[in-house]
């Protein structure tokens, strides 16, 4: 029999900057009450999950994120969130805190799109969308594709070492354009033709040296929402540090 890991990627909540349409990379703000439901909802519908490790980026969203994610899980007493800056968010450099919709639309008309619209049809790929937006950043402290990738294989490989051939089931809370580029570099018939949902489940399983894409975007887990009002609050969490590992407050 093969034995291998099973890596569960999922995308942190909603944000403030994320409801407002703005660039977020390294930035960081926190969930909004409907990015918390959410991700209670995920939690919920993954509570019977047996994950035999956690982590996630070094930014406080995807921290705040995993520890709403444990309070949800029946196995997960046990569990710490293990940071690591490997899985941060591209860098978007000067871009940081824009208009979202504006600054892809000037990167692909940028790129060659008369309308401002992606063309993966052309088989533009994630390389020259990231060299794009380094090569357009006034500063050019965007993240080009060769320093994002570097650094997120990196990640990869420390969790393969130490996880391989283990029959785990791995969390990484991480984010959205990290999680849609690493499967495209690790999965050669990948193609990307939609963004990660907040909250949503990816599942890679690495095995005899080849990752295996079972899963993408998955939503169909989460339990159904019966709070009123997109800005009711939910329970609230505690969240710390994300470069710290704390007890919750009981």
């Amino acid at each position: 029999m093969k034995k291998g890991v099973t890596f569960y990627f999922m995308r942190h909540g909603e944000t403030y900057l994320n409801k407002y349409n703005r660039m977020q990379g390294w930035s960081d703000t926190p969930l909004t009450p409907r990015g918390r439901r959410d991700v209670m909802r995920s939690g919920a519908g993954l509570g019977d999950v047996k994950f035999d490790a956690v982590y996630c980026s070094d930014l406080r969203r995807t921290f705040e994120t995993a520890q709403i994610i444990l309070k949800e899980n029946q196995h997960a007493d046990h569990l710490k969130v293990v940071a690591m800056p490997e899985f941060r968010e591209i860098f978007f450099g000067s871009f940081e805190g824009l208009d979202a919709s504006e600054t892809w639309g000037n990167l692909n008309k940028f790129l060659g799109s008369a309308n401002g619209e992606p063309n993966y049809d052309a088989h533009r790929s994630v390389i020259e969308e990231l060299n794009g937006l380094k090569e357009m950043d006034p500063y050019h402290e965007a993240e080009d594709y060769m320093t994002f990738w570097l650094r997120v294989e990196r990640g990869l490989i420390k969790l393969i070492r130490e996880h391989r051939d283990s029959e785990r089931n791995i969390l990484i809370v991480s984010h959205g354009m990290t999680i849609r580029n690493m499967i495209h570099a690790v999965i050669p018939d990948f193609s990307i033709d939609r963004h990660l949902d907040n909250a949503s489940i990816s599942v890679v399983r690495y095995e005899d040296g080849f990752y295996h894409l079972d899963l993408y975007n998955g939503t169909d887990h989460f339990v159904d929402d019966f709070t009123p009002g997109d800005e009711q609050e939910p329970e609230v969490h505690k969240v710390t540090p994300a470069d710290k590992v704390e007890e919750d407050v009981k």
